[in-house]
């Protein structure tokens, strides 16, 4: 059989027919482990514990097995399999390379978070609307930021991208829609970081719309004082507000409400005595507004969980620790590169307390992002990315935050969190261990794409790019050969290595193309995999699109191996 690609009216070619062959490397590694081509309940049991590395699995483990594979109808009788079976095995999501999903306190985590949450395009002209809001929060991100804006009355606050031409959205909607799908992939907290531009009575408003929205979610801290974080795990079910005290809006105000001090009565005080009974009872207006506007704010206060400010001066000290009450400090990616340039051990040492956000800088106009692990190795929680982009940088962010089951938060490596050995991301470090990656083949393609979507006249010829992204040492990458006119590629058993110095903060990312000789290559998937929940021996690796959605049924078999072997903590 043979399939075929219309070349003219008149003329076609004809290409070997798509099929599922197991490579040569994959039959000999079921010889190895099976009699007469066939495997038994202990034999794939000594597979998942030699080179799977499931020291803890047992024969419940390998009847999961069984079963996940079972629907193929390619069993031997009494529970033995055969190649396919082992093959299929080999592809399906039971074999991926990640587990299937704290205590330590908020600032001993890596949190996913958005920056202009509400937007759905650029950072100049785009809409504003509840839908990106949704669809993070779906996707796990669990800090959403919120900017806040009078209205052009002035008697309500709305959502917008102030000073562009940005569209706004209704307080109201986007705050109804994180309380409806806020915990849609974990019971983790979530974080609204409000970026506020109102007058205290908008403040008190914005009080009422949050206790009124969100009710017991909403976590107080009333008068306790922390000296750390409370951890996720005791803030499940939560949402937490964070943003600037509004006394720094009252204190940015040129109106002061002192009282006029009182003058020996002379003559030209007499001529003025009129002026000034009026100019006093001016004053005691402004007091009694003065009172107002405290009250009102301090029902704003007492919502903010976390408080923030602004790092604008890397010189200026934003990172003293105030030892009886943590804080959030924020900074863009600009001020960050300065920071680590000449105080990168201090924010090492203020982020094993303290919360920093670090955002993109403001000429990101298209919404694209920057290297998170700047901020990672740094030890900053919250490096926020726009979320409705694309590209490699947030291929990588996507990648961290599928570990620890996608919830949302990632622990931070010890290596950031030991106080009494700082650590320095700029200091050369020996290689810990080596990363072996050897790619075999893949499949699905023909079933998520159209017969002539890579190429008109021909099947794809695709190839593999792999790397990593993580500290500079550690960063590099390889490609493998072209596999030529495949649906069903097949490479060369070549191995890649990955020499490590930290592989607590790597990340491996795969790309795949199809070549094309005239043309620009075209996009066949990608996905990215955090190196510490990365399970050893021949796994199924699923690729996504380039907005990080999952295809259904593409994905490449590859091996991993770490030597010699690491213990991540």
């Amino acid at each position: 059989m043979s399939e075929s690609f219309k070349v003219c009216f008149c003329c076609s070619r004809s290409f070997k027919e798509k099929t599922r062959e197991p490579p040569v490397s994959i039959k000999r590694l079921f010889e190895a482990y099976s009699r007469n081509g066939k495997m038994s309940f202990d034999e794939l049991l000594r597979f998942v514990s030699e080179v799977q590395g499931e020291r803890h699995a047992g024969l419940d483990y390998v009847q999961d097995i069984f079963h996940s594979v079972k629907h193929h109808n390619i069993f031997h009788h009494h529970g033995l399999v055969h190649l396919n079976a082992f093959y299929r095995y080999l592809f399906s999501d039971t074999n991926s390379p990640l587990p299937m999903s704290g205590q330590a306190p908020l600032s001993h985590y890596f949190v996913y978070t958005g920056h202009n949450s509400y937007l759905t395009g650029n950072q100049v002209n785009s809409r504003s609307s509840v839908e990106p809001i949704v669809q993070a929060l779906r996707k796990g991100v669990k800090v959403i930021e919120l900017d806040l804006w009078p209205n052009p009355s002035g008697n309500a606050a709305e959502v917008r991208h102030g000073r562009t031409l940005t569209s706004h959205e209704d307080l109201q909607k986007c705050l109804n829609a994180i309380k409806d799908n806020a915990f849609y992939v974990s019971d983790y907290p979530v974080m609204i970081t409000l970026e506020d531009h109102l007058p205290p009575n908008l403040q008190a408003q914005v009080a009422r719309m949050l206790t009124k929205t969100f009710r017991g979610m909403l976590f107080r801290c009333g008068s306790e004082s922390w000296k750390h974080f409370p951890s996720p795990e005791e803030l499940k079910k939560k949402i937490l507000i964070s943003t600037k005290p509004p006394k720094e809006y009252l204190e940015s105000k040129t109106v002061q409400t002192t009282r006029t001090p009182m003058v020996k009565e002379t003559s030209w005080s007499r001529v003025a005595s009129s002026t000034n009974m009026a100019r006093g009872g001016e004053n005691k207006i402004l007091e009694e507004k003065g009172e107002l506007e405290s009250e009102a704010v301090g029902g704003y206060r007492d919502l903010i969980a976390i408080h923030a400010a602004n790092c604008k001066d890397p010189l200026k000290d934003c990172l003293s620790d105030d030892p009886e009450k943590p804080r959030r400090v924020s900074m863009d990616e600009q001020w960050l590169e300065t920071m680590v340039r000449t105080r990168g051990t201090d924010l090492v040492r203020f982020t094993q307390r303290n919360l920093v956000r670090i955002y993109p800088k403001g000429t990101r106009v298209d919404s694209s992002n920057y290297d998170p692990h700047v901020g990672w190795t740094h030890g900053a929680q919250m490096v926020a990315f726009n979320m409705q982009g694309h590209g490699k940088q947030l291929w990588i962010m996507q990648g961290m935050f599928r570990a620890n089951g996608g919830c949302g938060y990632v622990k931070k490596p010890r290596i950031l969190l030991d106080e009494h050995t700082l650590f320095d991301p700029c200091k050369r470090l020996p290689i810990k261990t080596t990363l072996k990656v050897k790619v075999y083949t893949g499949e699905g393609w023909d079933l998520d794409f159209h017969q002539t979507h890579f190429d008109q006249y021909s099947p794809p010829d695709f190839f593999v790019k792999i790397g990593i992204a993580g500290v500079p040492r550690d960063t590099v990458s390889y490609r493998t050969e072209t596999a030529v006119d495949q649906w069903f590629p097949i490479w060369s058993n070549d191995e890649f290595l990955f020499q490590l110095c930290v592989p607590e903060l790597a990340l491996l990312w795969f790309k795949v193309q199809d070549y094309d000789n005239d043309t620009q290559n075209d996009f066949a998937g990608q996905t990215c995999l955090p190196l510490p929940e990365l399970k050893s021996g021949v796994r199924a690796v699923r690729l996504h699109d380039r907005a990080g959605k999952a295809y259904k049924n593409t994905r490449l078999l590859v091996s991993f191996a770490l030597d010699p072997p690491y213990t991540f903590r």
